[in-house]
């Protein structure tokens, strides 16, 4: 048998043509007209909806990645690539379909990432600050916890059967993952030593703790956060004798010793670096606890590449496991750095980060079907972060603006934000920025509004949506909206009476046989 390989048109990214510097079929219609031509040819095969059930989940979160993000991510990536960047495609710029979701707190007008999370993985709009519990519970006030708590998607397919993981750039006990398996009211709460004393009288477990009490065998955690595991001032087995890094518990237990314990018989590893990762046959693994940093992972840009994993060798791997389990499995995976390099200001360092988490979908992608697997990327909230100033077609993304401003008769940068750190007077004025390299990873790109961080911004994020009931994914919709598609796509949680008739045969398709789908596919696509 003879089956071509060839990629599907709704694939084909419009950078296979050079335009940097402006080619000379841009000046002609025909370019435009046969490109839009083209694109309407492939959106029309999407009327035939894929209804299959979704074996697998997968949820990409970009921390803080807005719109502005997304676009200045997808500039980046094509100039990195040594093209113009504007006609860029992104791999979230291929999925099909594309909502928008609102973001605010049940208390908050512009949330964070704790009140957010819980939206997008327990399906419940909570206040900020608070992980896994509705807005009946208050802020660090541990009595509001009982009897508030909410369940996160994780458990839901957990509790089907399927294999389940988290990959993160942050703490695996920051707010976005805690959300997952943790129900606090302080998304602080990292270990009991940045608890209050009457929050542990009182019962509350910190977030370290819950990440391996709350969910048994979660099989795959992957990212940060090692001090919180270890009894308090423990040396880090990375850093030693380096006092921030040192074990931060109080209660005297070192709980990745008690989880290598509990899964030494049951094919379990724990890893803390990189080369300990990749050495890993994942045939051989069942469960797998990686924790690379003391804190969060280091910024791309910055990464020691001979020992720190990057996203996409995380989920690589993660998928690698998860993927043995015939029942599916379900996937959060975080860039959550991209958050952290906006709050500081540095524009390169979030960008960078958001190129990352995009090479990671590529990669999942490739390791995936969109007929068993939906794959969702999404944004808990955006930044006051923007790019303007008529710049110039393929204008480095972190470039000048073309003119000066005509009130102080000074360069801006066309990256700036609402406010933050960068905002700096130089003998009452603005700073000149001529005088500093803009260009450097860490340069803090000017704001309005002086603040020692800069804060999230209140717009609606994206949701980037392909596989089975993707188109379940449209219009503008409340953010916890997004966990009851997903699992309404893969008949886990509540609402499952559509996956079986009266008789107990499944309603929603199941995905086709491994011959069928080859067969399918090579006519679909070639």
């Amino acid at each position: 048998v003879c089956v071509c390989v060839c990629v599907p048109q709704f694939l084909h990214s419009p950078t296979s043509v050079v335009f940097f510097p402006l080619a000379e079929q841009e000046k002609e219609p025909k370019f435009w007209n046969t490109w839009a031509q083209r694109t309407l040819k492939n959106a029309l095969t999407l009327e035939t909806l894929n209804r299959n059930t979704a074996k697998n989940l997968i949820l990409f979160l970009g921390d803080g990645m807005g719109v502005p993000t997304v676009t200045a991510a997808r500039i980046l990536k094509g100039q990195l690539n040594g093209q113009s960047g504007e006609e860029t495609q992104l791999e979230m710029d291929k999925f099909p379909f594309v909502s928008l979701a609102k973001t605010y707190n049940t208390n908050a007008q512009v949330p964070d990432s704790a009140g957010t999370a819980t939206a997008y993985l327990c399906g419940v709009k909570a206040n900020e600050g608070t992980v896994g519990v509705s807005a009946a519970a208050v802020r660090s006030q541990c009595n509001t916890t009982e009897g508030n708590e909410v369940t996160s998607i994780l458990k839901w397919a957990k509790e089907a059967g399927k294999s389940v993981g988290i990959v993160t750039t942050t703490r695996v006990n920051h707010a976005t993952p805690s959300a997952s398996y943790a129900h606090s009211v302080d998304r602080d709460w990292y270990s009991d030593n940045e608890m209050p004393a009457d929050a542990l009288k009182d019962g509350c477990k910190d977030i370290a703790r819950q990440l391996f009490e709350n969910i048994p065998n979660i099989d795959v955690v992957m990212g940060g956060g090692r001090k919180y595991m270890f009894p308090k001032n423990t040396s880090d087995v990375e850093y030693p004798g380096v006092a921030k890094h040192s074990g931060t518990r109080k209660d005297g237990r070192n709980l990745v010793q008690e989880w290598i314990d509990k899964m030494r018989n049951k094919r379990g590893h724990y890893v803390w670096n990189k080369k300990q990762l990749l050495s890993l046959n994942p045939t051989s693994v069942d469960y797998l606890l990686g924790l690379f940093e003391p804190a969060d992972l280091p910024y791309n840009l910055e990464r020691n590449t001979e020992t720190d994993p990057s996203l996409t060798e995380m989920v690589e791997v993660a998928i690698k496991i998860l993927r043995k389990n015939p029942k599916g499995f379900y996937l959060l995976v975080e860039g959550g750095r991209i958050d952290h390099g906006h709050h500081e200001g540095k524009a390169k360092q979030a960008l960078h980060e958001t190129v990352e988490m995009d090479r990671a979908i590529g990669q999942a992608s490739l390791m995936t079907s969109i007929h068993d697997t939906m794959t969702i990327v999404t944004a808990d909230h955006s930044h006051v972060f923007n790019f303007g100033g008529y710049t110039v077609r393929g204008n480095t993304i972190f470039g000048l603006a073309p003119m000066m401003s005509d009130v102080d008769q000074k360069p801006f940068t066309s990256i700036i934000y609402g406010n933050g750190p960068g905002y700096k007077l130089v003998n009452g004025g603005r700073e000149n920025v001529s005088t500093v390299d803009y260009q450097d990873s860490n340069y803090q790109a000017q704001a309005a509004v002086p603040l020692s961080m800069e804060t999230h911004g209140g717009e609606d994020v994206a949701v980037f949506a392909k596989g089975p009931l993707a188109h379940l994914l449209h219009g503008v919709h409340e953010q916890n909206y997004i966990p009851h598609v997903m699992a309404y796509a893969a008949c886990i949680g509540q609402n499952r009476e559509h996956c079986f008739t009266s008789s107990g045969s499944a309603v929603l398709r199941p995905v086709l046989s491994s011959m069928a789908t080859l067969l399918t596919v090579t006519r679909i696509l070639c």
